[in-house]
């Protein structure tokens, strides 16, 4: 998979150099190219930027110089994706599917963002998909944070990028749709507070039966959303009298919570 991420800030991509995605650009599992957008502008000052027509604050990032930058960069077509607050929000299948593509192109916007017709001239090329995607219902000053959050996202599915890939399989927002059960490691004993006996019985079938608990249980607890899209064919009887404890019962095949 090749990754180009385009700003004004390209140290601020450093991040990318790190810890385990520094190690699969080094080994040749992912090709990341970070590029400076100032390279792309044709005056002395390195002008990206200039007023947004019809009045306002701030400024807005210029067309024809993003234009010449993802020209070459997506010479060869790929995946344009631009974080946006007014993007479609990042989920962990967003992440899967992105992990199957050759080549993606990330457009760090700053200021008031990039010109809409960026985003609008991309999207008529046959051989270029765009996707505005947002992190989260806030605003950051630019794209850089988003970029690297959807970097380590995609890339950390890559086969052989994690030592163990079972670890994928049950972490939150897995194919279970559930949130992960809380972890713990040595010493058993720490602030007066005990790790669960069941983890330290060398019974797998308990453990497991534990672990599924205690996902349920937060999934209840935190994210009423995913328990609500969770397919009530894929639970067994455990699993609905956890969810029950919780509020949740099944209604004409679906899961409902109580007194909504």
């Amino acid at each position: 998979m090749r990754i180009d991420v385009v700003s004004i800030f390209p140290d601020y991509l450093s991040p990318l150099e790190l810890s385990l995605v520094g190690k699969a650009r080094t080994s040749g599992l992912v090709d990341v190219r970070v590029h400076d957008l100032r390279d792309w502008a044709t005056d002395r000052h390195r002008t990206v930027d200039d007023t947004p027509f019809g009045g306002g604050a701030g400024m807005v990032m210029r067309p024809d110089v993003w234009g010449t930058a993802l020209d070459d960069v997506l010479a060869d077509g790929g995946h344009l994706l631009v974080p946006t607050p007014s993007g479609t929000p990042l989920t962990q299948r967003t992440a899967e599917a992105l992990a199957h593509e050759p080549h993606l192109v990330i457009a760090c916007g700053r200021y008031e963002g990039i010109d809409a017709r960026v985003a609008a001239h991309y999207a008529t090329r046959p051989d270029v998909t765009v996707t505005e995607y947002s992190i989260g219902d806030y605003v950051l000053n630019g794209g850089e944070v988003a970029a690297l959050v959807l970097v380590e996202a995609v890339v950390r599915l890559l086969p052989g990028f994690v030592g163990n890939p079972e670890s994928l399989v049950e972490e939150s927002h897995g194919a279970a749709g559930l949130l992960e059960y809380p972890v713990y490691t040595k010493p058993p004993v720490w602030a007066d507070l005990e790790v669960p006996e069941v983890l330290l019985s060398g019974h797998h079938g308990r453990i497991a039966r534990w672990r599924r608990d205690e996902a349920l249980a937060r999934t209840a607890s935190l994210r009423s959303d995913l328990v609500a899209a969770l397919d009530v064919a894929d639970l067994d009887a455990r699993d609905l009298e956890v969810l029950a404890e919780h509020g949740w019962t099944v209604l004409d095949g679906e899961l409902s919570l109580r007194g909504t």
